[in-house]
């Protein structure tokens, strides 16, 4: 981590900094690096090549100043786009990516990228970029959570969104809640780790840590959506096949002005008490056919975790293809899930 210390003299720093520093805050959100506004001196810490974009952009910004006398958000946006403007054609020679496929590149960060590395993938970011709330149900390992996660980021940089809401039912999987040490929070901590440890992937702590402690990015049981309306905001409801069919009906009712969602799920992993029904498995036959909601099918072929995740999975499928002692509730599940791929199937592709 490299740090830089920029000094501005003979400006009006009100205006430099913007309302509430709002002109800082269009770099924040732009770059990865700390960014620290203190008195007539800007501090920076991160990246080698981001501090020089940003050392770059600030001088700019103050001949523009001085040279009109004030300048514009507007301003900010236009200059910071001008300098970084060449981030493609240096993605492309640095990655070896083709132009023509920028297009997929979900989040560029410093000097790598996230990119859906399958077809089940690539259908998930392109379905999420032309609908407001998409179903994502496929087994452990195929990117569900992490893929959303970045497309998530990716739209808060890009600034079509004000937050990000991540949210998990916190249902115990063999263990109790009565029996872990700690508060609440402390309880249900690790139920949201999985989505933490993806953040944490992505950001840098100290961006990371800025943005929780501002409410730009929360993470929090399901149970703690009621009563909300989330406007300008991207909802990921991940393990979703643990949330009753009252619970996923709160959380979509959620939805406000300006917001999307994504709702992950693995339906062969249930949780919840035998006659309990799982939101997810139920909601494919209630929303299948409403415009502006998708549904995405991921499968084994998708898995991008080890080749032994792959393997798990398959023979899981053989041991229950060879079993006859499933009960209703896995009938109706696998029912669900092969329904939906043929219907899947006869769909044409990037539909």
């Amino acid at each position: 981590m490299a740090e830089k210390n920029i000094q501005l003299q003979g400006i009006d720093l009100v205006n430099f900094s913007g309302f509430n520093e709002k002109n800082i805050e269009i770099l924040r959100e732009k770059f990865n690096s700390n960014i620290t506004l203190r008195g007539d001196n800007i501090f920076l810490r991160g990246d080698d090549i981001e501090l020089a974009q940003i050392e770059t952009i600030v001088k700019e910004l103050v001949l523009l100043q001085k040279r009109q006398g004030k300048i514009t958000e507007g301003d900010v946006n236009l200059i910071t786009e001008l300098v970084t403007g060449s981030q493609d054609a240096a993605l492309e020679k640095r990655t070896g990516i083709k132009r023509e496929e920028l297009d997929d590149v979900i989040l560029v960060d410093k000097n790598d990228f996230i990119k859906p590395k399958t077809l089940g993938q690539l259908e998930l970011y392109r379905k999420c970029k032309t609908n407001e709330i998409v179903f994502t149900i496929g087994p452990a390992g195929t990117g569900k959570t992490y893929l959303s996660v970045a497309i998530a980021l990716a739209a808060l940089k890009a600034k079509k969104i004000n937050r990000i809401i991540l949210t998990r039912p916190a249902v115990e999987a063999g263990e109790s809640l009565g029996f872990l040490p700690g508060d609440l929070q402390e309880k249900v901590n690790p139920y949201l780790k999985p989505l933490l440890d993806a953040l944490e992937d992505m950001v840098p702590n100290d961006k990371l840590t800025s943005y929780f402690e501002r409410n730009i990015i929360e993470i929090i049981p399901l149970a703690y959506m009621r009563g909300r309306t989330l406007n300008n905001a991207f909802l990921i409801l991940d393990e979703a096949q643990n949330a009753t069919a009252m619970q996923m009906k709160m959380f979509l009712t959620r939805l406000g002005v300006n917001s999307k969602a994504i709702i992950t799920g693995d339906i062969t992993q249930i949780d919840l008490p035998p006659k309990q029904t799982s939101g997810l498995v139920q909601i494919q036959s209630i929303l299948q056919h409403v415009d502006g909601i998708a549904f995405v099918y991921l499968e084994k072929k998708d898995v991008v975790r080890h080749q032994l995740v792959k393997d798990i999975v398959n023979a899981y499928e053989e041991f229950s293809a060879r079993s006859n002692g499933n009960n209703g509730n896995g009938d109706s599940e696998k029912n669900h899930l092969d329904g939906n791929n043929k219907n899947k199937q006869s769909e044409e592709p990037g539909e």
